[in-house]
């Protein structure tokens, strides 16, 4: 057996099964969401990566497919020139790991490339039947129906129907702006193309299956937080509330919509005892301890 496989299978394992099997179960994911989601993001880096390495290691030789687990544990790193003087198998490994982690990486841009044409259309139509309003500093779209939402990337900007002008106070309508402002700011549409893309190459995977529920939410949560900087909690609460049944585009992020009420509790419970963040860090501590082991076998072999 080559034993230099113990390292990103260990790895693709743990960022793949079991920290997304943690964070599921975490309460302290919704304490601490932008935690929680460097978590996902590392996880799924981390899990690209490895399968890369792992398919590229299948090819190779024990003897000498010790070159790779070097260079992912950051112990050495091939030089440029060194690359023609590789052999026919080593070629073939480094195009299967290239291929492998080129899978992801298409999704991506894929799914970014998708969203970015339909927000562009959308802000067509918005251009047509919409108007801006330069005191609200978005775009004021005649619907009964409360609803606020945003376009963010290229296309960026917060659109309010006429019906949540109406019934929305002034503090409640400058959360529900504040919350959509800060999805354009923080880029939250990158997460979410990223969650989706990996739900699509892996849909099988836990940490893509997962992913593609949790990062939506927790995007919500962090933006909820940053438009707690500037409203009070009761405010954005009952904005939310009042936006729960509006509805937006799907490449859109929307104020209310299906996570409202779980969001309103989490904004009027009053903060747990403990340490969140400390929590947090312990759940990727233990998973960093399940690979350990492997890590050690594989060092304990000699080359």
């Amino acid at each position: 057996m080559n034993h230099h496989l113990l390292p990103p299978l260990g790895l693709a394992l743990s960022s793949g099964l079991l920290i997304p099997w943690l964070l599921v179960r975490a309460r302290w994911a919704q304490q601490v969401p932008r935690l929680a989601l460097a978590v996902w993001a590392v996880s799924g880096a981390v899990f690209a990566v490895s399968t890369a390495l792992l398919a590229a290691h299948l090819t190779l030789p024990a003897d000498s497919s010790h070159r790779l687990s070097d260079v992912y544990l950051g112990l050495e790193i091939p030089a440029p020139e060194r690359l023609p003087a590789l052999t026919g198998r080593e070629r073939l490994a480094l195009a299967l790991g290239l291929v492998v982690l080129a899978l992801p990486v298409a999704g991506y841009v894929r799914e970014l490339l998708r969203a970015r044409r339909a927000r562009l259309r959308h802000a067509g139509v918005l251009r047509i039947v919409g108007r801006y309003d330069p005191a609200l500093r978005a775009t004021v779209l005649d619907h009964a129906r409360p609803a606020v939402y945003c376009l963010p990337g290229s296309s960026r900007r917060v659109v309010v129907s006429s019906g949540a002008v109406d019934t929305l106070t002034k503090a409640q309508l400058a959360a529900a702006l504040a919350h959509e402002r800060a999805h354009i700011t923080g880029r939250h549409h990158l997460l979410v193309a990223a969650a989706e893309a990996f739900a699509a190459v892996f849909p099988r995977l836990p940490l893509a299956r997962h992913g593609g529920t949790a990062v939506p939410l927790l995007l919500e949560m962090t933006a909820d937080d940053r438009a707690l900087r500037r409203c009070t909690r009761d405010a954005l609460a009952t904005a939310l509330y009042a936006l729960a049944s509006g509805q937006a585009p799907r490449e859109a992020f929307a104020a209310g919509g299906p996570s409202a009420a779980l969001r309103m509790r989490r904004i009027l419970a009053p903060h747990s005892a403990g340490h969140p963040v400390l929590r947090g860090l312990s759940t990727v501590a233990a998973a960093g301890l399940a690979v350990a082991p492997l890590i050690i076998a594989c060092c304990s072999f000699p080359n």
